[in-house]
């Protein structure tokens, strides 16, 4: 994938924030997509993210594995 697909995971993951499950779900599938070096920029991005959500930061499990 190229770094289009890293901003539309962005843009997917903004999107559904309001829904800690359904973020959840977009953040596995995205994992699945995206290039190592990719998932690595993304979990800088989520931490950041997170700090304002905190009910979003059950999901970050899944790029802590």
């Amino acid at each position: 994938m190229t770094r289009p697909m890293f901003a539309y995971t962005k843009k997917i993951l903004e999107s559904v924030s309001f829904d800690p499950k359904l973020f959840c779900k977009e953040l596995e599938k995205a994992l699945k997509q995206l290039l190592p070096y990719e998932v690595e920029q993304l979990r800088d991005w989520l931490l950041r993210f997170t700090e304002e959500k905190p009910e979003l930061k059950s999901c970050l499990i899944y790029v802590n594995q």
